[in-house]
């Protein structure tokens, strides 16, 4: 008898029972899916018991969560204290939510190990904002934009930039890049925006959620006004003196604006012609507040009335700008006329008599040498 059960234990070797076959760990990657995702579900098996476990097909069952690969058809064995783990490759196809798709192992004659897997879905995206930005745009001149990113989701967002998108601007740097952002993290990413019409701007923010990449747009409005803070340059106390042919003239130039105005000229307009010696009047800088002499010289017809004084100037950026300051002429000096003076005549005789003077002055001088 003892020689038979040896045998039959050499033929047929002993199994596990079913409860040695346990599930140790789960996870679905990534952590939080969002509606249309494709990630995994990882399910690891670990024989806890002394003797080996035959084992059949292993599957997933959907709920939300689509399986889109094949099912494990045959397993085979797992020996005594070994693990074995199993992925499934998902797409979901449901809405917000928490889901449990069943992972079921096939345990052949012992039964079916059954596990409930739980996924997140949720479709919250990364969210933008712009933090800086000029009170007005004006056409041709930089401004500063800043954009704050930020993560409202369960799980890390990967490979985070944001790229300006849209016509009649420029803007450097063309995109940002961030990378990671963690749970409840942001960053601020800066650009230069240069308009050339009014427009609207689209700076998108793209991520990656595990192998999915998904988009979230943020737009700005950009619309021209005045700019309070630009440089304001204004003429007072001028005076016009008509000289010959040409017109002087001079005054003052002052910035009252808040920046700096820079490379600042002068020079007359039409219908004016800028004569020598001061076509352009160069003066620099004016900061704030500022005040400089100017003088201009040209020539303009008797009956011109008015003529502009064009102001160009650059900002801190290097953007030209231009305005002109009209000048009255109607009070300009009256050329002066030479003095008429003695008639031609008149002068001949006096010059005579002159003459004359002298020759008998030195008349008189020789003979008193004698």
């Amino acid at each position: 008898m003892a020689l038979l059960i040896l045998v039959c234990l050499l033929v047929f070797p002993a199994t596990g029972a079913p409860g040695d076959v346990t599930v140790t760990s789960v996870a679905v990657d990534p952590m939080v899916l969002m509606p249309g995702d494709a990630g995994t579900i990882t399910v690891t098996v670990q024989n806890t018991g002394p003797s080996t476990v035959p084992l059949g097909g292993a599957r997933l069952y959907e709920d939300g969560v689509v399986p889109t690969g094949e099912p494990y058809l045959s397993v085979g064995d797992i020996g005594a204290g070994l693990n074995r783990t199993f992925t499934f490759t998902v797409r979901v196809d449901a809405p917000n939510g928490t889901y449990y798709p069943r992972f079921s192992l096939d345990l052949r004659e012992n039964g079916t190990l059954s596990q409930p897997v739980p996924v997140r879905v949720d479709v919250t995206p990364l969210r933008a904002s712009v933090t800086d930005r000029p009170d007005t745009f004006v056409a041709g001149r930089a401004a500063a934009v800043a954009v704050l990113v930020g993560n409202p989701r369960s799980n890390t967002a990967s490979g985070v930039q944001v790229i300006p998108q849209g016509a009649d601007f420029s803007v450097t740097p063309g995109s940002a890049f961030i990378g990671t952002l963690e749970p409840d993290a942001s960053e601020t990413v800066a650009f230069n925006l240069t308009p050339v019409a009014e427009t609207n701007v689209t700076f998108q923010v793209v991520w990656r959620n595990g192998i999915n990449t998904h988009t979230a747009d943020l737009v700005l409005p950009v619309m021209f006004g005045e700019d309070r803070r630009q440089a304001d340059p204004l003429i007072t106390n001028v005076e016009v003196v008509v000289e010959k042919e040409n017109c002087r003239a001079t005054g003052d130039v002052m910035n009252a604006g808040l920046e700096p105005a820079r490379s600042v000229l002068i020079t007359p307009g039409a219908p004016a012609t800028p004569t020598d010696p001061f076509r352009v009047y160069v003066i620099g800088t004016l900061g704030p507040d500022d005040i400089s002499t100017f003088e201009v010289t040209f020539r303009a017809d008797a009956n011109v009335t008015e003529i502009p004084l064009v102001i160009e100037y650059r900002d801190d950026d290097g953007n030209p700008y231009s305005v002109e300051r009209p000048v009255s002429l109607e009070n300009r000096a009256a050329e002066r006329e030479p003095d008429a003076g003695l008639p031609a005549p008149a002068v001949a005789a006096v010059a005579l008599v002159v003459i004359a003077a002298g020759l008998a002055a030195l008349w008189y001088v020789r003979r008193r040498r004698r």
